[in-house]
């Protein structure tokens, strides 16, 4: 008898549709086909387990089962709980005309239980579009589900369960989606504020243009001047995620298995610290079968590289495409697969190997050894960085101050309403929604500046010898800083210290 059960792969951060072909036949044998990976392979034995221990048997006969379409690699053990519905059905173990309406995934147990498989969001959707009836799923991937509109969700913890819903109806209570509801992240008493940084106003003030613009930084500064301690409160003022946002992130960290059972719709936004030791290939993504790296796992948020010269230059190079494209795309020899990069560049740096900055009178050595040092980071890559600060260290007077700074709330509530003035001026366009996403037409027209301003302009470009991105990146952030004062012309001022914040670039003369 030949049955057909629905399940899902998945390939980037979207879902496909598998046809889980069934038949049994007069015969002893096992066959399972259609490039399935070593956890599928394997899955004879978890079904075999869960079927006895559940009441049922492993039929005695010959079992082919295909994964069409037979050309795109399977992987992972979500094909469980499908195959062994099918050869429930086939071997006329039981008796159900629903099981063919709804999409299954979800890994068994030896005992028969369910376990979460990762990928849930995307499968959901899938579902949704393919006009199911239903997902049927592990219970603890429900929650995660249940954020797709127009889809019922029948969350199970046992393969009994399941058999018993198709049978009967019963067993399961189809839980409606509810759609994706976004709880306002506002930072509580566990999340690190600003008003702990003591000092550094300078700092903070190029954080808040960045949080309002979505430019990427470089700190530079001696250990223990607050770098890290700054990078890490930068997630307490970017604006709240909107529903969109926190579906791309989700399902993201779903593909990834990141996503911690029982949740929902992340709603605040990624804050991402790899150690300097990482490869690209954990960097961008990749592998046999291509997964998410760090870059997307940062995706709407932020992406902190500490030290930034102890990457290996090969490493740091790989990221001008996707800050420059904010995606990427990963080809291997068995699959090919794109993922959104939209993410926020903060790095820290020391000025030299022994951690100060130079003195007045350096000796030739000194430089040379700096040199060095700095140049670990190429200059197309500095390029690419919006905001380039010198983080000084604290004085004794600012550390034993008393003094309240402002807190992460007010400064989130400035960089909210630039956000909104950005929001409106960019809303016919649909890639577009902050202003370091602007590309040369739109900075053209939104970027244009007075005519006073263009002198300086024209000899910040000549001293420092600045790249044509550079210039635009100028651009940008003083549109930014604009925002932030809620002017809709891009004043003199605004330029000035747009410029003030390329202090890298004198390193390339």
């Amino acid at each position: 008898m030949l049955v057909i059960v629905f399940g899902a792969a998945l390939l980037g951060v979207e879902a496909y549709l598998i046809r889980i072909e069934v038949n049994i036949d007069r015969g002893i044998a096992y066959h399972l086909v259609g490039l399935p990976d070593s956890a599928i392979r394997e899955s004879s034995y978890r079904i075999s387990a869960a079927l006895k221990n559940s009441g049922f048997r492993m039929p005695g006969k010959k079992i082919t089962i295909n994964l069409a379409p037979a050309d795109l690699r399977k992987e992972g053990s979500a094909y469980d709980l499908p195959m062994a519905i099918g050869i429930l059905v086939a071997s006329g173990q039981i008796d159900s005309s629903t099981f063919d309406k709804y999409l299954m995934v979800g890994e068994l147990s030896l005992d028969g239980g369910l376990r979460p498989v990762r990928g849930i969001l995307p499968i959901a959707i899938a579902a949704r579009d393919r006009g199911f009836k239903g997902l049927i799923l592990p219970l603890a991937n429900s929650l995660e589900a249940s954020v797709v509109d127009k889809l019922s969700v029948l969350g199970a913890n046992k393969l009994s369960e399941v058999v018993q819903y198709l049978r009967f109806g019963t067993g399961l209570k189809a839980s409606p989606a509810t759609g994706a509801v976004v709880l306002e992240d506002i930072p509580g008493d566990d999340f690190p504020d600003f008003s702990e940084v003591k000092g550094q106003e300078t700092a903070k003030r190029c954080l808040e243009i960045a949080a309002a613009g979505g430019h990427n930084v470089l700190m530079v500064g001696p250990p223990g001047s607050g770098k890290s301690m700054l990078a890490k409160r930068l997630p307490s003022i970017l604006p709240t995620m909107t529903n969109a946002e926190s579906l791309e992130v989700t399902k993201i960290h779903s593909v990834a298995g990141k996503l911690a059972e029982n949740r929902g719709v992340l709603n605040r936004r990624p804050f991402r610290s790899p150690h300097h030791s990482i490869s690209s290939a954990a960097l961008l993504g990749g592998g046999a079968y291509p997964m998410p790296g760090e870059i997307s796992l940062a995706h709407n948020g932020v992406l902190f590289l500490d030290e930034l010269p102890e990457f290996k230059r090969g490493v740091l190079e790989v990221l001008r495409q996707p800050l420059e494209d904010r995606f990427i795309t990963i080809s291997r020899a068995r699959a090919k697969a794109t993922y959104p990069s939209s993410f926020m560049l903060v790095a820290s740096m020391n000025p030299t190997p022994g951690g100060s900055f130079l003195g007045e009178n350096p000796d030739l050595s000194s430089i040379r050894s700096a040199k060095r040092y700095v140049s670990k980071v190429s200059g197309p890559l500095l390029d690419r960085i919006d905001l380039q600060i010198e983080v000084q260290s604290v004085p004794y007077e600012k550390l034993s101050a008393h003094v309240g700074t402002e807190s992460s709330q007010t400064i989130r509530q400035r960089v909210s309403r630039a956000r909104s003035m950005q929001e409106c001026r960019y809303k016919v366009y649909e890639y577009l929604h902050c202003n370091a996403q602007m590309k040369v037409k739109e900075i053209r027209r939104y970027c244009t500046i007075q005519t006073e301003a263009q002198g300086l302009l024209k000899q910040a470009m000549e001293s420092l010898q600045l790249s044509a991105r550079a210039y635009d990146r100028i651009l940008k952030v003083s549109r930014t800083i604009a925002d932030l004062s809620e002017c809709e012309k891009i004043r003199t001022e605004h330029l000035a210290e747009a410029i003030q914040y390329r202090g890298m670039d004198r390193l390339w003369i």
